[in-house]
């Protein structure tokens, strides 16, 4: 599951690479610990690859990313977000994953690399969305 936090008309994104191996950004989010609910998951992996805290909201996308050449199938759950607070200055994320986090325009979110392609449609418009087997990049 991933989150759709807009804050001032901007999408905060993260550098999942560590050492920002890679130029490609995504929603904040991850995976589900069992027992907890999906908004208590994303309220979890949120606050730990941004040091945010979040009110999980109504889902807005689902995306499905796959590579036809390993099999690999992933489903993910995109929920707006509102955010509670600001982006702490001083940050590190846990697990060493998200070397870099930050709030992004739409004019700059048009000339970054993301995924999944789907993501300002999701952010900025409204109902739910479904983007079907998009490809995986690295």
């Amino acid at each position: 599951m991933r989150a759709l936090i807009l804050s001032e008309d901007r999408l905060l994104l993260v550098n999942a690479y560590p050492g920002g191996m890679s130029d490609l950004w995504c929603a904040p989010g991850g995976g589900v610990e069992p027992g907890r609910s999906l908004p208590e998951n994303l309220a979890r992996e949120v606050m730990e690859e941004t040091g945010l805290a979040v009110a999980v909201g109504a889902p807005a996308l689902v995306n499905e990313f796959h590579d036809p050449a390993s099999g690999f199938h992933q489903v993910d759950l995109y929920f707006r977000c509102r955010p509670l607070g600001r982006l702490p200055e001083r940050w590190t994320d846990p697990a060493g994953i998200v070397s870099e986090r930050r709030f992004f325009s739409r004019d700059e979110l048009a000339r970054l690399r993301f995924k999944p392609d789907s993501l300002p449609a999701a952010a900025w418009g409204g109902g739910l969305l479904y983007d079907p087997l998009e490809p995986i990049v690295r």
